[in-house]
């Protein structure tokens, strides 16, 4: 019963807006990784360079190279994953101290809200942010599977276990991408759901910027006509 009245202090609005950001979340993500054959995204066209790549390195002489790409991918990851922790630390920080949580707020709107308002927006956003966090440590795993396999392709472009295990780190890459890539859509929309300290019109406004800015990057963008080889 109490936490129905708390939840009074939010209106219709903020319940339409937040319900809003997850849905264009989902929406996108699927959107994505399941596009049309006729307008495939960047995501899926990387994914086709990836295979290519496991290919090329069943004949690579020595792998190093291979490893060292692998490598920055993986630190790449590390470097996401642990901004996401500190900003879960220094979020659940600012929960910890309510004085200084409702000073903000007032800084933000200039009127007096009640600390519960506050707290939800707040443990929205690390919310998402914890979603990007496992995914990224998921990505960073899988990526450390792709090596383990990529370590056990043959030599032998003539063994039988050759290109199987090529074709099996080509997939456990993609996978880990795939992860990556949750990871950082779930970084951009707790960037959106941030606007919901300065109301829900706000937030409605900014989902919709981080739709068409991920849409852009993934249908429209120069590097995916470069991927596609209509080079500028």
């Amino acid at each position: 019963m109490e936490l129905i009245n708390r939840l009074q202090h939010f209106t219709p609005l903020d319940g339409f807006a937040i319900g809003f950001l997850w849905l264009c979340w989902a929406l996108i993500g699927w959107r994505i990784e399941h596009p049309a054959k006729s307008r495939p995204s960047t995501s899926r066209l990387m994914a086709q360079f990836r295979r290519d790549w496991m290919t090329q390195m069943v004949t690579r002489e020595p792998r190093i190279f291979d490893a060292s790409i692998l490598d920055t991918l993986r630190q790449g990851i590390t470097f996401y994953a642990s901004a996401c922790l500190i900003t879960l630390g220094g979020g659940i920080a600012l929960l910890g101290n309510t004085e200084r949580l409702l000073g903000v707020a007032a800084d933000l709107t200039l009127m007096p809200v009640p600390a519960i308002i506050w707290e939800v927006k707040i443990l929205t956003v690390l919310l998402i942010i914890t979603s990007a966090m496992l995914k990224f440590i998921w990505a960073h795993r899988l990526f450390g599977y792709c090596a383990v396999i990529m370590a056990s392709v043959p030599n032998d472009v003539e063994d039988a276990k050759t290109l199987p295990r090529a074709r099996q780190a080509a997939e456990i890459n993609i996978t880990a991408t795939r992860a990556f890539n949750r990871g950082l859509r779930s970084l951009y929309f707790a960037l959106a759901a941030m606007t919901w300290l300065l109301g829900p019109e706000a937030l409605l406004i900014a989902t919709l910027v981080t739709v068409f800015v991920t849409w852009r990057r993934e249908f429209a963008s120069l590097s995916r006509r470069i991927l596609l080889g209509e080079l500028p």
